[in-house]
Parts: structure tokens; C-alpha cells; sequence
């Protein structure tokens, strides 16, 4: 846990993280309305977690502001705590939210797929065009398929059930049906991706499932890398719920320097073909490599990575004008590709453009970001980090100022760890309510 003159706690970092989204809150709140801001419009492609904060947050800000929303689903279903419905622990209904409480706000939602991003107007599959003076993208992932896997085999049998909903049922009801003493494939992808600690919770919360009620079963996770994302938590919680490590260990898991990369897959036969060897399964579930949305690359938003360079004051692009990208598909150095990050950057980008609408240079940045991942329902264990960021003085990078990591090892206390699963419960519904206004 970082410390500076004492130890910061959690106590301290909900503390401070509060008092920094009152303080960035409150910033907003200080622009006042003006006659041009009054006929200033915003459009926002993309209703995830990015797209609808920074729709609530412009429009709190400055109610003058016509902020329209352009999201192509009517529901939209986080990918974050989706793990729980695998695990049999939640319905799919749980990850469900609309756009009712954001139209309430007075915010322009619209139901449509959007072709083209021009310069001061977005053009939609049904005809229509919605100008803006500033547009904001949040266009999410798209995938890097290997051979053999597709859009069309993913939502017919291999699953990667990396955007939550009918691929998340899928892989459930799969899991269910799996007979007893059936082989579980899980495929990580490579870095950046969204949700750095997805596939191991993932891998923790299945494993718990079939450990209560397929206990002859196992899972064998093949990994392009050689660490990821709170390595040393999950590998200790393996080792104490699932017997990694030993000969009865439920879960295997294949890493880069021992083959772990996945070169292709065969729907037809369930296998999986990794550097070294062939594995076979009953169920499979492989997570591609990913980049930014396909409209991203549509509107000429993505370099050579990918992925879409912005300026981290205000998440404008570098590549186009009066257009901001923020969530996964943007490039913030410094932060993950994650829901509460995502959060975070819609309120920067956010205050940013209502001080540009008025002509205003928009102030310094901080950014958090919090992530809970759960290692076993039976018995309770969760896990998590915070941290709190600031832009570097050259704007190159957002910078960790401060945080806090789960305690491990001896200073493992379980009733904490217990308490954690609740807190990722809680903090699930006090952010997708701040999104979503539900």
C-alpha cells in the first residue's frame, strides 16, 4: 500500500476520492450559462459507461447545453459483474440499465447506429444528421479474432462474452449444461484490454461454481502473457479455494513461456490450438485480443496502436478537432481500460468541454479509478485497488499520486476480504446509478 508521512488506508482513499469528484464536481458547477452557450450542442456516440456519465455531467453542469445521446441498444448491460452471472449468482436482468432516468434529465436520447462522424455533424443508419459543436466518441472494443473464431461463432458457441448479454447467457447456460468432470477453456487476451482483471475473476468465480456443483470438472486458462492484473492476490486465492499448485488443483493455468498463446480454435471439434499443444473442451470461451470500436476507426480516430490518441486535459483527439474520446477506446497513459475509468474520464472531458463551450481554458485534471474483483462467493473473498491520479506537468501521461491494494499473505484478515465482496456490490450500484440515473 503506498504511503507518504503514514499509511494510507482505505478509509483515507474514500476519503480523499470523495472530496476530489465533490471538487470536480463543483468546478463544473461554477461555469455559469451564457447567450452562446445557450445554442451550444453536444452529441455523444456510445452509451456505456463513458458516454452516458459524460452526458449526465455536461447537462448538470449547464442545462442551456443540447446534449444529445446517440446509443444504438435501448438496454445496455455492463460488462463489469457480468463474472457474477456466470458464477450463477446473478440473473442477466441485474446487469440491465436504461435511458429512462437520463431523458428525464432532459437529455436527447437517441436509439440508433451511427455510419459517419463529419465534422460538426453525426449521420445515423435511419438518415438522420445531428450537429454538434463538440462531439463526444465512446465507441468502446472491437476484437482480434484468431483463425476460426468470428462475431458469428462467438454468439453461436465459442463465446468471448466480453460485451455483456446474450454471449453472457450463453456462456452460463453452457456452464450449466456442462456435464460433470467437463473441461473449462478460458483464453486471455494480450495487453491493453478492457478489464485487466476480467479473465482471472472470471477464472476464480467458474472455478467456484464447479467446485460446489461440478467438482469433477476443471479449467485450464491460456495466457499470451506471464503476469497480469493483481497477480499475486489471485494466485494466493487459488491457492487457498482452489488448490493451485498442487495435484488436485482445479485450475491450470498455461502462461506465454509455457505455450499459452491461442493461434486458432475449431468450433466444430471444441479445440483449441495454442504454440506448443492442442487442448480440447466442453465448454471454451476465448477473449480476443482487442482495439478501439469499429466506428472509431470509421471517423479516423485511431493511430497505428489501435487505439485513439487524445490530449489528457480534455480527452479531445490529436488526430480531429472538437471530437473527444474517452472509455476503453482511448488512449489515457497512465489508467486502465476499466468502467470506473471510463467514469472518471467522462467527468474530466466533461468539465473540459463546457469550459471550452464558454470560451474558458479548462482547469488541471485528477482522475480514480476502483476496481473490485471476486475470488470465491463460498466462502466470501474480494479484492481490490484504488488509486487517485493527476496529469503530468507536460500532459504526457496521467500519473498514480495515490492508492491502496488488498492486503495479502500474513496481513490477509478474512472478515475484510469477506466485507470486500459487499463493497463491490454496493459500489456496483452507486456507479451505475451515477451513469445511469436509475
Amino acid at each position: 500500500m503506498s504511503t507518504t508521512k503514514k499509511p494510507f488506508n482505505r478509509r483515507d482513499f474514500l476519503k480523499v476520492s470523495g472530496g476530489a469528484a465533490a471538487a470536480a464536481t463543483a468546478g463544473i458547477a461554477l461555469y455559469t450559462p451564457s447567450a452562446s452557450a445557450a445554442k451550444a450542442r453536444v452529441v455523444i456516440v456510445g452509451g456505456g459507461m463513458g458516454g452516458a456519465t459524460a452526458a449526465r455531467y455536461i447537462k448538470k453542469a449547464d442545462p442551456s447545453i443540447d446534449v444529445t445521446l446517440i446509443e444504438a441498444n435501448a438496454t445496455y448491460h455492463t460488462c463489469f459483474m457480468s463474472n457474477f452471472v456466470l458464477a450463477g449468482e446473478r440473473k442477466l436482468d441485474y446487469l440491465a440499465h436504461g435511458y429512462q432516468g437520463l431523458a428525464a434529465e432532459g437529455i436527447n436520447v437517441v436509439h440508433d447506429m451511427v455510419t459517419n462522424i463529419g465534422n460538426n455533424s453525426v449521420s445515423t443508419a435511419s438518415g438522420k444528421n445531428h450537429s454538434f459543436d463538440r462531439c463526444i466518441v465512446a465507441p468502446g472494443v472491437d476484437y482480434k479474432y484468431v483463425e476460426g473464431h468470428s462475431d458469428e461463432v462467438a454468439d453461436t458457441k465459442i463465446t468471448h462474452a466480453w460485451k455483456a448479454g446474450k454471449q453472457t447467457q450463453l456462456l452460463r447456460d453452457q456452464l450449466s449444461s456442462m456435464k460433470d468432470g467437463g473441461t473449462v477453456i478460458i483464453g486471455a487476451p494480450r495487453n491493453p484490454f478492457r478489464c485487466p482483471p476480467g479473465p482471472y475473476e472470471r477464472t476464480s468465480l467458474i472455478a467456484g461454481y464447479l467446485k460446489h456443483n461440478k467438482p469433477k470438472s476443471k479449467i485450464i486458462v491460456l495466457d499470451p502473457k506471464d503476469k497480469f492484473s493483481k497477480f499475486g492476490l489471485f494466485m494466493e486465492g487459488w491457492k487457498n479455494h482452489y488448490g493451485y499448485g498442487t495435484d488436485d488443483s482445479l485450475i491450470t493455468w498455461v502462461k506465454a513461456a509455457e505455450g499459452g498463446s491461442i493461434e486458432a480454435v475449431d468450433a466444430d471439434s471444441m479445440t483449441v490450438s495454442a504454440e506448443i499443444e492442442e487442448f480440447k473442451g466442453d465448454v471454451i470461451n476465448i477473449i480476443p485480443d482487442q482495439k478501439a470500436g469499429k466506428i472509431a476507426f470509421t471517423a479516423g480516430l485511431v493511430d497505428k496502436s489501435g487505439w485513439c490518441p487524445v490530449d489528457l486535459h480534455t480527452f479531445e483527439s490529436t488526430i480531429r478537432k472538437n471530437i473527444h474520446v474517452i472509455g476503453d477506446a482511448s488512449q489515457a497513459k497512465g489508467m486502465p481500460k476499466s468502467g470506473y475509468a471510463a467514469s472518471s474520464e467522462a467527468k474530466v472531458c466533461a468539465a473540459g468541454i463546457v469550459a471550452l463551450l464558454k470560451g474558458h481554458t479548462p482547469g488541471t485534471p485528477a482522475y480514480v479509478n476502483t476496481c473490485y474483483s471476486v475470488i470465491s462467493f463460498q466462502p466470501k473473498d474480494g479484492i481490490s485497488v484504488a488509486a487517485i491520479y493527476k496529469l503530468r506537468e507536460d500532459g504526457s501521461k496521467i500519473q498514480k499520486v495515490s492508492g491502496g491494494l488488498t492486503p495479502s499473505g500474513k496481513d490477509r484478515n478474512p472478515a475484510n476480504r469477506a466485507r470486500e465482496v459487499d463493497y463491490a456490490l454496493s459500489w456496483y450500484e452507486n456507479i451505475t446509478s451515477n451513469t445511469f440515473a436509475d
